[in-house]
């Protein structure tokens, strides 16, 4: 039996969703609404996620007049293979990764996600700049999808770039539900001949018992006493040894350092990393002629795990990030934080080498292979010379002129504080955990600044939906959706507030999100 699609479920406004921080009981709409005895009046003057606005705001963006671009699309229980083992997990029609969708840029993109899960599911479209009540947020831009249910997306894509889907209910992104959503240009200035989507993850799910909800649990469990004021680095790197019979064995890291980070790496030891879904022991292979150009398209899709990356024997031009260009940057290394996504470009060499994701910080690394030619493959360990070599991340690189923000004065600035310790596991912004009913005010038409305070010991990818931001104050800041914020660092960033709706603002690691690192940003109606 087929249930209401989102024109029937959504009406004039978006009601509750069910259970976890990622669904917070509220409602988005200025009228309350009642769960479990509870009602969560929302603030009055604000743009609902399917507001006129809104409307008026996408009917621009579909002027272009693209194709429409139907797609369905299962959440579903599966059995996965990683290659040197089978586990079982969630993804999209069963394969790991989901399979890719490519669009050009001004198509609109129908996609009707039936939910065969057993649990309530959504579907976030990272970094694309696509209406609010599309966003697939539960609890702020939509129901939840229940599990029987499907929900139909449907919205303009304007820019072209690489981007990446998956739900942003609870902590699904740490099981196998994701896939990248590749827009190309329909002008594409750069000229390759093959191109080689990668995506990076870290898998813990189906692992001896393991699963992201019970990693979850342990993590908010704290740290047993430990003192946090010591050198974690002076430790060496364990997990815990105490486990469940329902949960597996320990999955929270201490001991790891990382100085690219700047201290600890992360709050998971992951059994396994993986490129395109295959482990280094079982590597996917991309196949190519010597002399081919290539352009790699990298996406950290890994709840908790930042990546090194590097491709033995080669040179990477760096021609985007997040989706926008930047000026071309040669070097040998890039680090990606969750979230982030990188554009280069190889000119491929003769024979087989090693396309090495090393987990940074955590002592343990993945693999892809690169075959142009005949000869052994690489092992499973292989560490190219590239992995220190030069290493380029955002803050290294220009903006291209073709997609720089106009220089101007922010019209209004939000300071926010990143606070929290994985003693009390209790992130957040500003010490309030995620309520769906926060805003924080912009009007559109704004040159907006965000300023993070990052007050913790942990490093922070940020995300904001539905824009794209320029990094520091300079003419020369890169555009991106998601950037990194170091221990005790600063972050300010700009953007133009021309996406009317109800936005998330949060950290891209899954457990720090879900356990209080969001808010939201708001235009006032």
């Amino acid at each position: 039996m087929r249930t209401p699609t989102r024109r029937s479920v959504l009406g004039a406004s978006v009601a509750l969703a069910g259970t976890g921080v990622l669904a917070a009981c509220s409602d988005s709409v200025a009228s309350s609404t009642s769960r479990g005895g509870s009602t969560v009046n929302a603030p009055k003057g604000y743009v609902v996620p399917d507001g006129e606005e809104v409307a008026a705001a996408e009917k621009k963006r579909a002027a272009s007049g693209g194709t429409v671009r139907d797609i369905r699309l299962t959440a579903v229980e599966s059995r996965l293979d990683l290659g040197e083992r089978t586990v079982r997990s969630w993804s999209y029609g069963g394969d790991l990764p989901g399979n890719e969708i490519r669009v050009t840029a001004g198509d609109t993109l129908a996609v009707t996600l039936a939910n065969h899960l057993p649990n309530s599911t959504s579907m976030h479209w990272h970094g694309i700049a696509l209406r609010n009540d599309m966003d697939g947020v539960p609890g702020l831009t939509q129901r939840p999808i229940d599990s029987g249910a499907e929900f139909d997306y449907r919205f303009t894509v304007p820019h072209p770039g690489t981007y990446w889907f998956h739900p942003h209910t609870g902590v699904q992104l740490d099981r196998g539900l994701y896939a990248p959503l590749i827009v190309d240009d329909p002008r594409e200035p750069l000229s390759y001949d093959k191109e080689w989507v990668v995506l990076l993850d870290d898998w813990v799910d189906g692992v001896d018992g393991s699963t992201p909800d019970a990693v979850l649990d342990e993590l908010r469990g704290g740290m047993g006493g430990m003192d946090m004021g010591g050198s974690m680095s002076d430790m060496s790197m364990r997990t815990e040894s105490a486990a469940s019979s329902d949960s597996g064995p320990s999955r929270r890291l201490t001991g790891a350092h990382s100085d690219l980070l700047g201290g600890d790496p992360g709050d998971v030891a992951y059994p396994y990393y993986l490129v395109n879904g295959r482990t280094a022991n079982a590597p996917s292979v991309f196949q190519a002629r010597p002399g081919d150009r290539i352009r790699i398209r990298f996406i950290n899709a890994g709840g908790d795990t930042a990546f090194r990356v590097a491709l033995g024997g080669h040179e990477l031009t760096v021609t985007h990030t997040d989706g926008y260009p930047v000026r071309h940057a040669k070097g040998d290394a890039l680090l990606i934080g969750m979230g982030e996504r990188y554009d280069v470009m190889v000119t491929a060499g003769d024979g087989a080498f090693p396309l090495t994701a090393l987990a940074e910080g955590k002592d343990a690394s993945t693999m892809a292979v690169l075959r142009t030619g005949g000869g052994a493959a690489p092992t499973a360990e292989a560490r190219p010379q590239e992995l220190d070599g030069r290493l380029l991340a955002a803050h290294k690189l220009q903006v291209d002129e073709s997609v720089a923000l106009q220089r101007k004065s922010p019209d209004r600035t939000i300071r926010l504080q990143l606070t929290g310790t994985m003693m009390h596991y209790d992130w957040a912004f500003d010490g309030k955990p995620y309520d769906a009913s926060q805003r924080h005010p912009v009007s559109e038409g704004e040159r907006v600044r965000l300023e993070f305070h990052n007050r913790t010991a942990m490093w922070h990818p940020i995300h904001l939906h539905g824009h794209t931001f320029a990094l520091a104050t300079g003419e020369d800041g890169v555009r991106k959706d998601t950037a990194l914020v170091l221990p005790k660092g600063t972050l300010t960033v700009d953007f133009d507030a021309d996406n009317p709706g109800l936005w998330m603002l949060h950290c891209h690691n899954v457990y720090h999100a879900e356990s209080g690192m969001m808010t939201v940003v708001g235009y006032q109606s």
